[in-house]
């Protein structure tokens, strides 16, 4: 289940020289959309970086990039891993570890890079925690070496990086109207053809297969918008579900009262990371973590409670049918 799922556009606008374009990467639907004369160039060169990325970055290919470190315990960086690297260890360190691109052995011990999810054993969750943490792999230039049993998976900053990206392609080829949705992240490139923002969906987490039911919409112009939720993957045990964003700090999913985290930025890699970071944090460190970065990003959240709490740089650009409180600075 993606937890963006909406970005509008009118009939009228699909007919002025629209090339649109659906794929299936990254473990999700994809959907690549210009406007423009270089429209077709630029979706299809989108979905070949896409289709690369994917290859490069997937822990599921055995033959990506990212698989053989994971197998080796070391590697020479391409240059798409090691900036991923380099911003997922600036990340991890600004959020206090909430995003950690070490969390694969966990994620594996769960079974969430699988079919056959479970909870695992205390004293084995113990064990798998013993190896996680990027305190203890080592970045030198581009020489990646893992510490002990350890594991990167760069599922929670690969698409918001393919986001930006795809905007650069963009960029290239003239486009100035356009918009992307991978899965639970959307992208927009300016504004939509007849001039007006862009209008994004956000997933109601109560609801969350209910078709057109959103949690509200926030208008965007050359941003991204990420959404991540608990109810997109998670399983049943013994009466209690158990999704997989994962708190390293216990070595399970993370109960910080949030049901989900919107995120928006222009920059596609931050906001993907953050979405994360933010949820496990919950609502009160979140919105700390927003003061002090308020000119990267803006956040959308809603805790397990019912209240929506929305970043004053974005609440003019919000709407929602349920009263929502303003996090100022």
């Amino acid at each position: 289940m993606t937890a963006l799922t909406f970005c509008s556009c009118s009939a009228q606008e699909n007919a002025a020289g629209e090339v649109r374009r659906e794929l299936f990467a990254m473990d999700t639907v994809m959907t690549v959309t210009a406007f423009g004369t270089n429209a077709q160039a630029a979706v299809d060169a989108a979905a070949d970086e896409i289709a690369r990325l994917d290859a490069l970055l997937s822990v599921g290919n055995s033959g990506s990039e990212i698989s053989a470190i994971n197998r080796t315990g070391k590697g020479e960086l391409s240059e798409d891993v090691r900036y991923l690297a380099e911003r997922s260890l600036d990340i991890y360190a600004d959020t206090s570890g909430a995003y950690d691109m070490t969390v694969y052995p966990l994620m594996a011990l769960w079974g969430f890079t699988g079919d056959t999810p479970a909870v695992p054993e205390k004293e084995d969750i113990r064990e798998t925690l013993l190896h996680c943490g990027s305190d203890k792999l080592s970045l030198t230039g581009s020489s990646l070496v893992l510490g002990e049993a350890q594991g990167i998976d760069m599922g929670g900053i690969a698409k918001g990086y393919a986001g930006d990206r795809i905007m650069k392609i963009f960029e290239d080829h003239g486009i100035t109207s356009g918009m992307i949705s991978l899965g639970g992240n959307v992208q927009c490139c300016g504004v939509k053809p007849d001039g007006s923002l862009w209008r994004c969906g956000i997933t109601d987490p109560e609801h969350p297969y209910e078709s057109g039911r959103f949690l509200g919409i926030v208008s965007i112009s050359g941003k991204a918008v990420v959404t991540s939720g608990g109810y997109e993957r998670n399983f049943i045990e013994n009466g209690h579900t158990y999704h997989h964003i994962m708190d390293l700090k216990t070595g399970y999913p993370a109960e910080s009262g949030l049901a989900c985290v919107t995120i928006v930025s222009s920059d596609g890699t931050l906001a993907d990371a953050l979405s994360t970071a933010c949820f496990v944090m919950g609502a009160e460190k979140a919105a700390e973590y927003w003061r002090r970065h308020k000119d990267d990003f803006d956040i959308i959240m809603q805790t397990n409670s019912g209240r929506l709490l929305v970043s004053e740089g974005i609440a003019a650009y919000f709407e929602s049918d349920r009263s929502f409180e303003i996090i100022t600075g």
